[in-house]
């Protein structure tokens, strides 16, 4: 996959993020512990692997996971429409991870 390779602090941060489970369906008022991580700016810009989110199949890619999920690819507009903008995500993921120590 092209870009930058994640630094070790990177993946610690993945992690983290990871252990939260799927932020779009903790809106939803689901838990999915299963995620992948996004990113939401693409992954060779400076700093692109802090700026990400937890996301599960159905919510990260189109045709993945439970079916009828709002996928942020290619669907991007649709998702931000239902879920608030990435960067806010982000926001909210950080502060969470703020409430259970580990930012």
């Amino acid at each position: 996959m092209k870009g930058r390779n994640p630094s070790a602090s990177d993946k610690r941060f993945h992690s983290q993020l990871a252990a939260l489970g799927c932020i779009a369906c903790r809106i939803d008022g689901n838990s999915n512990p299963v995620v992948s991580i996004h990113h939401i700016d693409g992954r060779t810009k400076p700093g692109a692997h802090k700026l990400v989110l937890p996301l599960c199949a159905g919510h990260h890619q189109d045709g993945t996971g439970i079916p009828g999920l709002i996928a942020v690819h290619p669907w991007k507009r649709r998702f931000e429409d239902r879920y608030g903008r990435q960067e806010d995500l982000l926001a909210m993921c950080m502060e969470l991870l703020k409430l259970k120590g580990a930012a």
